[in-house]
């Protein structure tokens, strides 16, 4: 039997958590997650999917503010795990707790590409064509650990973030079995430092686009919906869309034709197609609808 201890706090990492508890040969010992947060307008206090799928299967929980106190790293070594696996926990572990156990982590991406909080939708922002999930070694670096193994994702011109999160979301829950069965026949590889990018956690200001890049704002559409979303700096959101043409210019915004379902929008390279907006404070509505109720015409500017 394999016993590990598991970290981690969302619904990418309650996918997981799922598929180790119904693993033969793995024993989940206990669960480590952050504090319950308040969500919503009414600042309910809500806990992390990881506590409710542990919870569920009457595993012990743990959601210590940090995980630098002495207590919690005795509590860890008591059990005596196998492995701590970690994935999508929130905190940086301590050296205390890594030399506890080879501790696994499962990163989505490519690793040394898109280190950081964001590597699905940064795959999808850079238009490439493949991601996946890389299982490392932790060590006391941001996604520097030593790689255990790799499986990779096609990613189409059109999946949208959250198939693509369903999709990884998969991926791990099988690697991190394989790894943690196969971990005996693995040979721990270095990453390349020079080849590493970073990405950032994502905020809502940076869903803010414009009528630049067609191809570019397609991507940060496909990357960045439902959360942010993407809107104009008149705080119009543009809700559905897809990509018309990489290449020609127009003015930026420039409508270049309606018709009854969509609008034809140029960009300086480039057009989109739009079906579908949000004006502030107003509910989604069909960009025909919109239109009308502005009186623009083909030629004139969305904005």
């Amino acid at each position: 039997m394999i016993n590990i201890v598991y970290m981690g706090t969302p619904d990418y990492a309650s996918t997981i958590l799922q598929t180790l508890i119904r693993a033969a040969e793995i024993n989940v010992l206990c669960v480590f997650t952050q504090p319950d947060k308040p969500v919503g307008r009414k600042k309910i206090l809500t806990s992390p999917p990881v506590k409710t799928v542990a919870f569920e299967h009457g595993i012990e929980v743990h959601q210590p503010q940090n995980l630098r106190s002495e207590q919690t790293h005795v509590q860890i070594k008591t059990l005596q795990p196998d492995f701590i696996v970690v994935a999508a926990y929130g905190q940086i572990l301590p050296k205390e707790i890594l030399d506890i156990a080879p501790c696994i982590n499962l990163h989505a991406s490519i690793l040394p590409q898109y280190r950081g909080a964001s590597p699905i939708q940064q795959a999808i922002l850079n238009g490439d064509k493949e991601t996946g999930v890389t299982a490392m070694l932790m060590d006391v670096g941001l996604d520097t650990g030593d790689i255990l193994k790799i499986s990779r994702v096609e990613i189409s011109e059109t999946m949208m973030v959250e198939e693509l999160f369903v999709r990884l979301t998969e991926v791990a829950a099988e690697l991190t079995v394989d790894v943690l069965k196969n971990f005996n026949s693995l040979t721990p590889q270095k990453q390349d430092d020079t080849q590493a990018s970073h990405c950032s956690k994502i905020t809502k200001e940076k869903g803010l686009v414009r009528f630049e890049d067609a191809e570019l704002l397609y991507n940060t559409y496909r990357a960045y919906t439902p959360w942010p979303g993407v809107y104009l700096q008149s705080g119009l959101k543009l809700k559905k869309m897809s990509l018309e043409s990489k290449r020609g210019e127009h003015a930026e915004g420039e409508i270049l034709e309606i018709s009854k379902e969509s609008a034809g929008i140029g960009c300086k390279k480039g057009a989109v197609r739009i079906f579908s907006v949000q004006p502030a404070s107003k509910n989604e509505m069909a960009i025909q609808a919109y239109l009308n109720g502005k009186r623009l015409q083909r030629a004139d500017i969305l904005v």
